[in-house]
């Protein structure tokens, strides 16, 4: 008995349910990396030999650029006491423990990181870190 022979046809390979995995594993990695908050102003930081102290919990951001306008977690503020004091205070929430840490550039005049201070302390929140750089050596 003689049996037809049947066409021999190419393999193919079926690229399109590896093309989803390779799009799901992108879409994963996406949301589940986690970015290292920085503060987005472009601040020249005073210098300080001193070896920064220890903190517990999240403090509060406080940024003064250059031209003394004062930002809340990366937010502008008006630089009014009121303004300022009604952010802090939204922000801080119930929580007095709550730290303020300032990074102010080093162009900043002495009287925006004094509101700051001075906001903060009416509504309680002690704990006040400014942020330097290490000062170079040899200098």
């Amino acid at each position: 008995m003689r049996l037809p022979r049947s066409r021999s046809e190419d393999p193919q390979l079926n690229l399109t349910s590896l093309i989803d995995v390779v799009f799901l594993l992108l879409i994963f990695f996406m949301v589940t990396t986690t970015f290292v908050p920085h503060a987005g102003l472009q601040l020249r930081l005073p210098e300080a030999a001193a070896t920064p102290a220890e903190t517990e919990g999240r403090p509060l951001d406080v940024s003064i650029d250059a031209a003394d306008r004062i930002y809340v977690d990366g937010e502008p503020v008006r630089s009014e006491p009121a303004a300022l004091r009604a952010r802090l205070s939204a922000r801080a929430g119930d929580d007095a423990g709550r730290g303020v840490r300032i990074r102010a550039d080093g162009r900043a005049s002495h009287q925006a990181v004094v509101s700051v201070m001075d906001a903060a302390a009416a509504l309680g929140l002690a704990r006040v870190e400014i942020v330097t750089r290490p000062a170079e050596e040899g200098r």
